[in-house]
């Protein structure tokens, strides 16, 4: 008798649990049927509606809908769904991909009248229902960047002529060798574009065109074109990029998006730096263990990478990814 209680209990306490997760559904939600880009755009435009509401009803979630921010798997309707205050308005990139029924996008949006970058990824299953939902959410922005998360740029969101586009799995395999550049410092091992510049949460990282006299980074890396960059082995602070997914491709545009999560031990304060005149050392004496999550959107065009724009923020060395 007394162990037939505890279950009960047990059981009863689940069906709570699942019922304030899922009690957003309602049955009269009619699947989607996202067989092209348009759709998985207007999908997204309907998120941050539904995510300023504060009202997770007004996406056709799955019943067993995962959803992360952040690296935190939360129940459907906390996190932003709870503080987002404006969509994004002029800083949008949309990368739709219907072949694999997924959807990225990166843009500026704002939480509780704050501005916030954000990168997200929607996934719909064969039922057409939404049952993924994922956000990286970067809420500390440098007032010096902002300048460049007004309006995205022109080269990242030009249309490919239909001559020149690439087939998904090149342009798929393209932004996977960018993980293994920066995690070997060899720039040569992605095609990366002469004209490649980086941006990342808004800030010039690399081809910035910035002399040396204006800016407070001493020496001015972020001056350094991207392949000359990665082969001073600045980056050798990177021990490993964690839970790397190149998930959506937009032929049209040619985009491609990834999420990835960077660990940093920090055992090794010193390394050496190649080919960057008057410097031999890199020290991070006072950098302690870090992780990042990150999101990066490559422009491939011609078979390189021409334009970079990434977020990213700091977390705990070898947390969770959210989806262990």
């Amino acid at each position: 008798m007394k162990k037939i209680i505890i279950i009960s209990a047990f059981i009863l306490a689940f069906n709570i649990v699942s019922y304030a997760q899922f009690s957003f559904m309602t049955p009269a939600q009619e699947p989607l049927k996202c067989t092209d880009r348009q759709c998985l755009i207007e999908l997204v435009d309907n998120y941050f509606q539904a995510l300023v509401a504060h009202d997770p009803s007004q996406i056709p979630f799955a019943i067993n809908a995962r959803f992360v921010e952040n690296t935190d798997a939360k129940p459907i309707g906390e996190g932003l769904w709870q503080t987002a205050s404006a969509a994004p308005s002029s800083f949008k990139i949309y990368i739709p991909d219907p072949t694999v029924k997924e959807v990225g996008f990166m843009g500026m949006m704002e939480e509780k009248g704050r501005p916030v970058m954000i990168a997200v990824r929607l996934k719909i299953n064969d039922d057409g229902f939404v049952n993924e939902a994922e956000h990286l959410v970067v809420r500390y922005l440098e007032q010096k960047n902002m300048k460049n998360l007004q309006t995205v740029r022109p080269g990242i969101l030009s249309v490919i002529p239909e001559t020149q586009r690439m087939k998904r799995y090149e342009t798929v395999g393209i932004a996977y060798s960018y993980y293994d550049a920066l995690i070997m410092d060899n720039g040569y091992l992605s095609p990366i574009a002469d004209d490649c510049a980086r941006r990342e949460n808004g800030s010039p990282a690399s081809n910035s065109g910035i002399p040396d006299n204006e800016t407070d980074e001493k020496p001015n890396y972020s001056a350094l074109k991207t392949v000359p960059q990665l082969n001073t082995n600045m980056m050798d602070y990177i021990d490993d990029i964690d839970n790397v997914r190149v998930f959506a491709v937009d032929p049209v545009t040619g985009l491609a998006i990834g999420f990835s999560h960077f660990r940093h031990s920090m055992l090794k304060k010193t390394f050496p730096i190649y080919n960057m005149p008057g410097v031999t050392v890199r020290e991070m004496l006072e950098m302690p263990a870090f992780d990042l999550p990150a999101a990066h959107v490559f422009k491939i065009r011609d078979g390189q990478i021409h334009e970079i724009e990434a977020l990213g923020f700091m977390s705990e060395y070898m947390s969770a990814t959210g989806w262990e």
